[in-house]
């Protein structure tokens, strides 16, 4: 429900609620102003009742493969682990941090309109006149998926992580981060943003 931070510009504690944090898909404003704030403490409103989000499709198989038909907490909390293993590699072994670009926000128009081109094209409805776009499938269409420049490359079973082979420098990423840019960009009409923070 809100949490306390030291403003390092000021060296002030500030409290903020829940509104003031501007939590988005994958954003805030501690994300835009990366820095700025230290976390300090953190306050949760936890709920009696589990209100599962069980839309998911590659969820609902698990589910359904482990023959769970009323999921609590637990089923989910071991599918959503079980899922994310394997598709994302492992840090350790494979140097990578994660989905490297946001799911772009569409108008629904372009969304639409690209569904026209690309029927298997995996969009999430967002309310407003708003879609997001699978980032994940675009660059997997685009037959980025499994590419290798170097050392950098994106991972074999996961289109959205860019992954260090062992020798590849920050700049190497970003540049092959650009070129899938640019790429979804001429093909698709579509700006890819990328999610890690770049320092």
């Amino acid at each position: 429900v809100g949490l306390t931070a030291l403003d390092r510009n000021t060296g002030d504690l500030v409290e903020f609620d829940l509104q003031a944090c501007e939590f988005g898909y994958r954003d805030s404003l501690f994300k835009r102003q990366a820095g700025r704030y230290i976390i300090l403490r953190v306050r949760f409103a936890l709920q009696r009742t589990a209100h599962l989000k069980l839309e998911y499709g590659p969820l609902q198989q698990w589910l359904q493969q482990q023959a769970i038909q009323t999921p609590t907490p637990m089923d989910v909390s071991r599918a959503v682990c079980a899922i994310r293993s394997e598709k994302l590699p492992d840090p350790r072994l494979l140097g990578n941090a994660g989905s490297f670009f946001k799911n772009p926000l569409v108008p629904q128009s372009i969304a639409d309109a690209l569904r026209e081109r690309f029927p298997d094209l995996v969009t999430f409805p967002q309310g407003g006149g708003q879609a997001k776009l699978a980032a994940g499938w675009l660059i997997e269409r685009a037959g980025w998926k499994g590419y290798r420049e170097g050392d950098a490359g994106v991972h074999r079973l996961q289109a959205l992580v860019l992954v260090n082979y062992g020798q590849a420098t920050g700049r190497q990423i970003l540049q092959l981060a650009r070129h899938i840019q640019a790429d979804i960009a001429e093909r698709f009409g579509v700006q890819l943003e990328i999610e890690p923070n770049v320092i």
